[in-house]
């Protein structure tokens, strides 16, 4: 017996929410969709329905503001797996994405067989990435965003419990993802995110994760 999925398609451009649940229901015909035009109308929908089975979220629609949407979306509903969907081929903006939490990124100019496949691969608990983007040569970007890291005396401004927090975050974890696996209350990795921005001088949880996102936390950890 075939499992029914539920998914929320999020885009505000009507002919892609169509698009993409064309696409769902081509590879799933008892599938529940569920469409909105907004981050808010999806961060709605994901609060009041854990049963969702998979969000495929637009990176640059109304209310996302980059990757704090999605970062938002995902210590609201861990458990619910994000694919970002985006006309963005740069392969350092889709690592940031994974980085933040992203089970998968799909390039909007993807032939509907790959979406397809993608989807499958997300819901059997993979991470799908665009393997022609993945090959593309390291962009500008990335290149000035390796000469930004944090530098060894900044981190050794953290306590050892928020390298620890800073570590989590670094793999796309919530606050609540990390008060599990750091067996804290997730006030304390609250607390804890707030003075890792401080000390790093960042304004926001994006930029201290990908600030983070190549350190070596056991050599500061063992130290």
């Amino acid at each position: 017996m075939t499992a029914t999925y539920k998914f929320l398609i999020a885009d505000d451009h009507p002919l892609v929410r169509e698009a993409m649940a064309r696409v769902v229901r081509e590879a799933y015909a008892d599938a529940d969709v569920i469409e909105v035009e907004n981050f808010d109308a999806a961060l709605a929908h994901a609060q009041q329905d854990s049963d969702i089975d998979l969000i495929l979220l637009d990176l640059n629609m109304p209310g996302m503001n980059g990757l704090t949407g999605l970062l938002q979306l995902r210590n609201e509903q861990p458990t619910i797996p994000v694919v970002i969907v985006s006309a963005e081929e740069d392969k350092q903006i889709i690592l940031q994405a994974v980085s933040c939490g992203a089970a998968g990124f799909i390039t909007k100019s993807l032939p509907r067989d790959q979406m397809c496949l993608a989807i499958a691969q997300v819901l059997e608990g993979n991470i799908f990435l665009p393997a022609e983007a993945m090959r593309a040569p390291d962009s500008i970007h990335k290149r000035r965003h390796q000469e930004q890291g944090f530098t060894a005396e900044q981190l050794r401004l953290l306590t050892r419990k928020q390298l620890q927090v800073l570590e989590h975050m670094t793999r796309g974890e919530s606050n609540k993802m990390i008060a599990y696996h750091l067996n804290i209350a997730e006030t304390t990795v609250k607390a804890h995110v707030s003075a890792i921005l401080r000390k790093l001088g960042v304004t926001s949880r994006v930029q201290a994760v990908l600030s983070a996102n190549d350190i070596d936390f056991s050599q500061f950890l063992n130290r």
